[in-house]
């Protein structure tokens, strides 16, 4: 595909979001995944844009990992790409490293902001090395963030905690992602805010 092409929208609000998810076992066929459809769930519900999406299913390969996000920014323009799976301290979790190599700059607070919202459940989530990067290229630029493998942990994650009556304890990390993509030159997000309310400063809210 040629980088004009891929730079394309449908619609001038289309987000076109990347979902990866790694698993050696999953990617053979050995059990079916649950990480791509968890994702697209949350985000169909989430995001009020209208939103394409292309999907990948790879193994726990540093290389294979790096050229995924790689296609999906460069190739097919996604502005969000999220991945998960791999994430832990063993050595066949390398998603972390493999998504620094394919960035250009570091946003290590969606990292920390995950890793505060899960030691509300466990405390091995100390071990999680999620992190996040930005990858620009010349004309576009997107944002990639790795999160937990199981379903509950992602919905966790991106939504945060609520009360009983709804209201959120401990922002989800979705709340900063539509003012990321804003600044990175990406189209404007919104977002359900039954699901998880977008946090932009006044001046940056569209009138």
């Amino acid at each position: 595909m040629k980088h004009t092409e891929a730079l394309q929208r449908k619609s001038p609000n289309e987000v076109k979001i990347g979902l990866i998810s790694i698993s050696d076992r999953a990617s053979k066929g050995v059990y079916q995944d649950e990480g791509i459809p968890a994702l697209q769930t949350w985000l169909m519900k989430a995001i009020s844009n209208p939103c394409t999406f292309h999907e990948r299913l790879i193994a726990d390969e540093s290389e294979v990992i790096t050229e995924s996000i790689v296609e999906l920014v460069d190739d097919f323009g996604c502005d969000l790409v999220l991945t998960t799976g791999g994430t832990g301290p063993s050595r066949r979790d390398v998603t972390p490293e493999a998504t620094i190599e394919a960035g250009t700059r570091e946003m290590p607070g969606f990292g920390e902001q995950m890793r505060q919202i899960s030691l509300k459940f466990v405390p091995t989530a100390i071990l999680s090395r999620q992190t996040a990067v930005l990858r620009e290229i010349e004309g576009h630029a997107a944002l990639v963030i790795n999160l937990p493998g199981q379903p509950k942990a992602i919905a966790e994650t991106l939504e945060g905690l609520k009360d009983e009556n709804g209201k959120s304890i401990v922002p989800g990390i979705f709340a900063a992602v539509p003012y990321c993509i804003d600044l990175i030159g990406g189209p404007y997000i919104e977002t359900n805010e039954a699901v998880i309310k977008a946090f932009r400063p006044k001046s940056a809210l569209k009138k």
